[in-house]
């Protein structure tokens, strides 16, 4: 990831948001959170600064629950790098009003539950409904977990994320 492909995206951004009539800058600024606890996960991030949007302005662009900002995600992601092979793409995190590091903070605790719900019970735990963004967030946060695997099932949009025991090495060899 060089640093033209974050001034593209960047710029690709501000533009939108010129276009939907909104004057702010975007900075580019991981959140600690992303670079420790998520091991660098996300690529490049985005964010739209809101200390000079009116809050109609900031409501419009996150959406409810955050759904204009993951459209703007796929949409960057999308776009810029299209007809690119997987190894040169980039990978864009669109935040605004810390909605992103929220949201992961929930999708950490929710890992975790599901984690002690698989040791204590021995049984799969299938996840509620998440984007495919987050279920590769939710696959980055366990994948420590050497006990533990993630495998995602199912097709859009029921596609969900299952956490079980890691199949025993020993046994499979029986």
């Amino acid at each position: 990831m060089s640093e033209s492909n974050v001034q593209r995206g960047q710029e690709w951004l501000s533009n939108l948001l010129g276009h939907l009539g909104v004057e702010t800058p975007v900075s580019i600024d991981k959140p600690d959170i992303a670079q420790t606890k998520f091991k660098d996960f996300g690529g490049f991030w985005l964010t739209i600064e809101d200390s000079d949007l009116s809050p109609e302005q900031v409501d419009l662009l996150i959406g409810n629950n955050g759904r204009m900002l993951d459209a703007i995600q796929y949409l960057i992601n999308s776009t810029l790098n299209l007809g690119k092979d997987k190894e040169a793409r980039t990978a864009y995190t669109i935040e605004m009003s810390d909605v992103r590091v929220n949201r992961y903070e929930e999708l950490t605790q929710l890992a975790d539950k599901a984690a002690q719900s698989v040791r204590e019970t021995g049984q799969e735990y299938v996840m509620p409904p998440i984007n495919s963004a987050e279920r590769r967030l939710v696959h980055t946060i366990l994948f420590d977990e050497s006990d533990l695997e993630t495998v995602s099932r199912g097709q859009e949009p029921d596609r969900r994320l299952v956490v079980m025991l890691a199949a025993n090495e020993d046994a499979q060899n029986d």
